[in-house]
């Protein structure tokens, strides 16, 4: 019979690394189930240079390896692949691996993460991390006095577009629409500020670039007239939402409306025992590396506080 772990975290980003980080210094001998794409979105982010500790910066994949490691060296189990099937009706919970093996747990934290949308362009692609990003407040440093660009039209378009217009030399809000979605007081300090105009009824078309400098400008089109244009625009941030990888706890755990997994306030507890949440898979908000392994911190030491109290 395979033994039971006391504890198995979903995901090797910063929220699950630093979950077992701290499991494993409390003897939970915690398993790590890496999925797929080891490491989160950090793998694909070059510079980091606010997370606390590095004031040189860091690249995210050298990031990603030192967590690992340090969750290593206190005796973490990796396990590579992706969990296809998750049955929590029961104790102990059972896990079924892409290969069909199987894994249970008295307890689990569930740090996947949410993956950004796209615009689903090779270009796109080509030029993330290299002019394209998903994320204002990781990478709009980089950008400061040049002209970017903003895809999207809900309220965290209009945050980004407001968060770089402080550090940019211009933003250009760019929407597929003739009105944004977004909350009213957000729409106003958007369209009234100085340094934002707004392309409506637009789409991209193209990001333009070379190996050497990144991208260096953006092909648009109106959508109402068919026409074409090319802006000298450095910096495509699109922001067009996230979607939390979440599918597998469908009709077993309560999420929001957009699928974001609910925790109790100041916990990670979710709505049921021994489950817990960490890093952007319950959090819509922040986003950035350095909260979500503070979530992931937390999730450990409940889960250690939850385990103790089942075997008093």
């Amino acid at each position: 019979m395979k033994k039971t772990h006391k504890l198995i975290i979903l995901g090797s980003g910063p929220a699950g690394l630093t979950a077992a980080i701290y499991a494993a210094r409390a003897n939970l001998n915690p398993v790590v189930v890496s999925g797929r794409e080891a490491g989160g979105q950090l793998m694909i982010t070059t510079d980091v240079e606010n997370y606390p500790g590095f004031p040189e910066g860091i690249q995210g994949p050298e990031m990603m390896d030192l967590l690992k490691a340090q969750a290593a060296r206190f005796d973490t189990e990796f396990f590579s692949g992706d969990v296809v099937e998750v049955n929590l009706s029961q104790r102990p919970f059972k896990l079924t691996l892409e290969n069909k093996d199987t894994l249970t747990c008295d307890s689990l934290i569930i740090s996947s993460g949410a993956s950004a949308r796209w615009l689903g362009m090779d270009s796109e692609k080509e030029y993330s991390g290299r002019g394209v990003s998903a994320c204002a407040t990781c990478d709009g440093f980089f950008f400061r006095d040049q002209d970017v660009a903003v895809v999207g039209g809900g309220d965290t378009a209009l945050e980004e577009a407001l968060y770089l217009a402080n550090i940019c030399k211009s933003v250009t809000m760019i929407h597929r629409r003739d009105e944004f979605r977004g909350s009213k007081i957000m729409q106003k300090r958007a369209i009234d500020h100085k340094k934002i105009s707004i392309l409506w009824d637009t789409v991209v078309e193209k990001v333009v670039g070379n190996s050497k400098d990144g991208m260096t400008s953006l092909k648009v089109r109106n959508v109402k007239t068919d026409k074409v244009k090319e802006h000298p625009i450095t910096g495509l941030f699109i922001a067009i939402g996230h979607t939390p990888n979440t599918k597998l706890f469908k009709d077993q755990l309560i999420m929001d409306k957009n699928g974001y997994l609910k925790v109790t306030p100041g916990t990670t507890y979710t709505s049921i025992e021994g489950v817990f949440a960490s890093g952007d898979v319950q959090d819509h908000v922040y986003r950035q590396a350095v909260t979500a392994a503070g979530t992931g911190c937390m999730a450990a030491i409940d889960a250690e506080r939850w385990l103790a109290e089942q075997t008093v």
